[in-house]
């Protein structure tokens, strides 16, 4: 597959997850997050050079990444309940574990992204 079908596949999802977080309590958080990622998928498809903030994004990702580990590992050792049985999160380990892949699909978008940028500008 090519790059640019990738890169156009990760902004379409992360422009729809973006969109499901319209009902979400704290949509002000993760729509901006969601849709932050879909600018730089989509501009990494358009050959756009925004390296310094390519960097400094997938740093901050990695920060609320890290930030939700502890709680990812918790669940694991819970044994792995479903978190996909209702949207609506009776416990508080549903949401939390649920940011987590959130903001680790975000990271690994932009990961994907700055290797290609950085691939890119060495040619």
């Amino acid at each position: 597959m090519s790059r640019k079908v990738v890169l156009y596949i990760l902004t379409f999802l992360l422009l729809a997850f973006g969109l499901m977080q319209y009902n979400d309590r704290d949509w002000m958080l993760w729509m901006p997050i969601y849709f932050l990622t879909a600018i730089f998928t989509f501009g990494e498809s358009q050959n756009r050079n925004w390296n310094p903030w390519n960097y400094l994004y997938l740093l901050i990702l990695s920060i609320g990444v890290s930030i939700y580990v502890p709680d990812f590992l918790d669940w694991i050792r819970g044994g792995s309940p479903t978190i996909t049985g209702t949207m609506k999160a009776e416990n508080q380990y549903i949401e939390f574990v649920r940011e987590f892949f959130g903001l680790l699909i975000c990271f690994v978008a932009m990961l994907y992204v700055s290797l290609k940028t950085f691939a890119r500008r060495k040619r």
